[in-house]
């Protein structure tokens, strides 16, 4: 298995996989739109042995209170189900957060399952008075510092860029 930053021609083999992982078009649609829209900060895969993408972690975008503060969201992260359990995600999500740290990013916002993002470091928005834009699942939004100072003085909405409300449910 390898772990790398996504490059053109895995393009194809991500919406394979997003729709197998996620039984439909709708987060391959999304990655496309965020890609044709220029709002991919970051894209890891894993790859099997043969070069197929067997994982996959995309980072875009968020604005607080309409303000670029080099924040980024964490969404989608999938994994194959013939290799879940094999750490592929923990490794998607730990070689993100080290790249974008390595660029300055600030934070790490993401909407998951607190007991799988908690380990990273993740914490909850709540905690320090932010939220999403879908109030309906503020318990599993949750805030990952990369900066020292990125928190400080900072509350209101964190908001995913426009592909994230624009696709069907």
């Amino acid at each position: 298995m390898l772990i790398r930053v996504e490059i053109p021609v895995d393009a194809a083999g991500i919406a394979k996989l997003l729709r197998k992982v996620f039984a439909g078009n709708r987060e391959a649609d999304l990655i496309q739109q965020l890609r044709e829209d220029g709002l991919i900060t970051l894209g890891v895969v894993a790859t099997d042995d043969y070069g197929g993408i067997i994982g996959y972690a995309a980072f875009s975008p968020v604005m607080v209170n309409g303000e670029d503060r080099l924040w980024v969201g964490l969404a989608p992260l999938a994994v194959s189900e013939k290799h879940q359990g094999k750490g592929i995600g923990k490794a998607l999500v730990y070689e993100g957060l080290d790249t974008l740290n390595e660029f300055s990013y600030a934070a790490v916002a993401v909407l998951g399952d607190p007991a799988y993002y908690a380990p990273f470091g993740f914490k909850p928005a709540a905690e320090f008075n932010l939220h999403s834009q879908w109030p309906d699942v503020a318990s599993a939004f949750q805030i990952y510092s990369l900066a020292d100072d990125a928190l400080v003085g900072v509350s209101g909405l964190v908001e995913y860029s426009a592909p994230f409300d624009q696709l069907p449910a």
